[in-house]
């Protein structure tokens, strides 16, 4: 379906009622055919009403669980990544403290 459901569901209400005012003055007419014609239209248009009608009023929700473990897995590695810089980050605290201990502790070098 397009973009515009609402508008399909205008145009399809249309063709519908113009089917059945052509059934009715074709009967007054006499003309079997062409009201038969008009009747087998009118039915095919109340089809497409009824299922854009269905359409229109249940929410579009097919990609939405998807969508939501997708972002449930993104937030997972978004954490992951975040424990990750953490850790990189202590031990770069650590391996800093300990060559300021170091060098605090060795003795002058002489020349």
């Amino acid at each position: 379906m397009t973009r515009r459901p609402k508008l399909w569901l205008v145009v399809a209400s249309l063709f519908t009622l113009v089917n059945v005012a052509g059934a009715g003055f074709a009967a007054a007419g006499g003309e079997g055919l062409h009201t038969a014609a008009h009747v087998a239209l009118t039915l095919v248009g109340a089809y497409f009403v009824r299922r854009l009608t269905r359409r229109a009023s249940q929410p579009h929700l097919a990609g939405t669980e998807q969508a939501v473990e997708r972002l449930d897995h993104l937030q997972h590695s978004v954490d992951a990544v975040a424990i990750e810089v953490e850790r990189i980050g202590e031990a770069q605290r650590y391996a800093t403290k300990l060559a300021t201990e170091r060098a605090e502790a060795a003795p002058p070098k002489r020349p």
